[in-house]
């Protein structure tokens, strides 16, 4: 009797872990056709909470010597700021995020990756290597990358935060 209960409990352990990995999955797959749907469309869409976007994170500063895309102004207006908690996204992603414009409100991001997390504004966007879904500005890289010399971080998630409301920054680990 106790052989068959723990067979049991094993096997639903096992069917909920593959479940949920395929559940997983099967979330960045729509998140990664919306994008492509929306990088196709001119239609402003706002971001659900927990939408979330794999793939690899770069680093972007436009006063690097050799730096050959956009310049100092960003795509919200703001000046680039290499100390804040800033971030690009990947011009398809734009309308994931509600839109990143010029006066429009702030969007916020929780990044996971290498073992830590931290909240960025997505003040940018931008023609990012293919691949790429988030180039930080300079602060937010050395947080994930201190000695700067990675130049990409694969697998980073980056999921959507609704509200204005975030303080950027490094999120406290358990």
């Amino acid at each position: 009797m106790v052989i068959r209960l723990s067979a049991a409990i094993c096997g639903s352990a096992i069917l909920f872990a593959c479940s949920s990995a395929a559940m997983a999955q099967t979330d960045v797959g729509v998140a990664s056709r919306a994008a492509n749907k929306a990088s196709n469309r001119s239609v402003r869409h706002v971001a659900s909470a927990g939408t979330t976007i794999v793939g690899a994170a770069s680093m972007y500063n436009p006063f690097a010597p050799g730096y050959r895309e956009g310049g100092p102004q960003t795509a919200s207006g703001e000046r680039y700021n290499p100390f804040a908690w800033t971030a690009a996204i990947q011009t398809g992603l734009r309308s994931l995020f509600g839109g990143v414009r010029h006066g429009a409100k702030p969007k916020y991001a929780l990044v996971e990756g290498v073992g830590k997390k931290a909240i960025v504004k997505i003040n940018d966007v931008g023609p990012l290597t293919p691949g790429r879904v988030i180039d930080f500005n300079k602060q937010t890289m050395r947080y994930f990358d201190p000695s700067l010399q990675r130049g990409v971080i694969r697998n980073v998630k980056v999921t959507a935060l609704l509200g204005e409301n975030w303080t950027p920054g490094p999120v406290a680990q358990n």
